[in-house]
């Protein structure tokens, strides 16, 4: 008998797999199909609503959720808001230009509604990020898989050191991805994020006006690209200008953004570097194709949407996003 029970015990644990490994594996597809099985749908129809009227938002969502799996892993820390005791991820610098938290909690609020205390904030992000790229197609650009919880902890001084700067070389840029699990092929898909959004001058204007600490322009950028950038940031510590990072498509998620970089025609350094290393390089000239690098985005977002996620009874599901329980 005692040897059927443990029989019994180890089917279900194979069969639902909940128990904590932290590199994904707990995730799955419809997670939520018997709890709430409208979740993906609501989350889907008022993304959807908000980017019919508002094209910057698939670029802010993609940010956010990369933003958020860096730090801590995929756990809608970076959602929270600081507390008097505590400054939170959305304190430091790369996130302070983060926007779209008000579409998050009306999601979440509609959620809460259906099904309380079933679906995290940490999926409805995932979600959102892949959504707000599908209504450009009308269709699911690529799979979420489901299941995350919530953490209880952001860290202003977490932030930093854990997410790449836009002024990273090849070499840094690697050491950062594979960190969380993430190989040199993956930065260079999910590099191709930047063929939406827009970037602050001063995270690149040093390539214009001060390369080498001495003055002078950055000589892998192209010459005609960098006076047009220099029309817009008229100084090294314009911290309020913005210009698009795909000029030839800012709005179209597409892979134009590789065709710009082969052209030398990439924004900030960490895009430059791309093409510092061979492997990389190769791989940015594939990516040319659309068709490709669409397939392979959404493996790579597939990827990293498992870094260090935190599932079955850990965490929290919280009742709103920018507050712990």
């Amino acid at each position: 008998m005692e040897n059927m029970s443990l029989v019994l015990v180890i089917t279900i644990v194979l069969f639902f797999g909940y128990i904590g490994d932290s590199e994904g594996g707990d995730l799955r597809k419809n997670f939520y199909k018997s709890a709430c099985p409208l979740a993906e749908e609501i989350v889907k129809n008022i993304i959807w609503k908000h980017v019919a009227s508002n094209s910057a938002l698939p670029a802010k969502f993609l940010r956010m959720h990369f933003h958020d799996c860096f730090v801590r892993g995929c756990d809608g820390s970076v959602l929270l808001d600081s507390t008097a005791k505590h400054r939170a991820e959305k304190e430091a610098v790369p996130n302070q230009s983060l926007s779209g938290f008000d579409v998050i909690d009306k999601i979440k609020e509609k959620l809460e509604e259906t099904c309380p205390g079933i679906v995290s904030c940490a999926d409805i992000l995932a979600l959102a990020a892949r959504d707000s790229v599908s209504f450009q197609f009308k269709k699911s650009m690529w799979e979420v898989l489901t299941g995350r919880r919530d953490g209880r902890i952001s860290r202003e001084s977490e932030t930093r050191k854990n997410i790449p700067s836009p002024l990273f070389n090849f070499k840094s840029l690697e050491k950062s991805f594979a960190k969380k699990g993430l190989t040199l092929h993956d930065l260079v898909v999910l590099s191709g994020g930047h063929t939406i959004g827009v970037g602050h001058c001063n995270f690149f204007s040093k390539r214009l006006y001060n390369f080498t600490d001495k003055g002078g322009q950055d000589p892998s950028l192209d010459p005609t690209y960098a006076s047009q950038l220099k029309a817009q940031c008229k100084t090294l510590s314009d911290d309020t200008t913005t210009v698009v990072m795909d000029p030839g498509s800012p709005l179209s998620f597409d892979s134009h953004y590789y065709t710009s970089l082969n052209q030398n025609q990439g924004l900030f350094q960490s895009d430059a570097a791309l093409l510092t290393n061979k492997e990389s390089s190769k791989i940015v000239s594939k990516l040319l194709d659309q068709d490709g690098f669409f397939t392979e985005f959404g493996q790579s977002m597939k990827r990293m949407g498992a870094v260090q996620v935190i599932t079955g009874s850990n965490g929290e599901i919280r009742k709103k996003c920018n507050v712990i329980n």
